[in-house]
């Protein structure tokens, strides 16, 4: 699935930020590596974005999927529209925001700012105080 698929008029009703970890070269003792992952709900569905850690130094989202994980954080739906972030004139974005319809505000943001840079920036964005269900709280 990509984030494209996600542009348009949704209802959001469930986010949650969570880390997870795995371990790597487990032949020889192995490491264990962090990363971010968001959960979310958009019209009945749960998503779930995953950061690839890469390097340390250079992050980007490695994938979006349909799950059948729980989410702890749920709320009445909220209508969202989902636009593509655009670029800039140096990089390019795959990043999709969600805006609250009533605020206009960003409240969920994920994907990959810079992905043709060296350095591409993950993004793992949440903020319920732009729902229009939170006005005044």
């Amino acid at each position: 699935m990509e984030l494209k698929d996600l542009v348009g008029e949704h209802e959001l009703s469930g986010v949650d930020s969570i880390t997870e970890e795995k371990k790597e070269f487990e032949p020889f003792g192995g490491c264990t590596l962090e990363f971010q992952v968001i959960r979310f709900v958009l019209d009945g569905k749960t998503y779930k974005a995953t950061e690839d850690p890469a390097d340390g130094y250079r992050a980007c989202m490695e994938e979006i999927e349909v799950t059948d994980e729980k989410i702890t954080n749920n709320f009445p739906p909220q209508k969202v529209i989902g636009k593509m972030k655009p670029g800039d004139n140096f990089n390019d974005n795959d990043t999709i925001q969600f805006r609250d319809v009533v605020t206009g505000e960003i409240v969920l943001e994920v994907g990959t700012d810079y992905y043709d840079d060296w350095y591409p920036m993950c993004i793992m964005y949440w903020n319920p105080e732009n729902l229009a269900i939170n006005i005044g709280r």
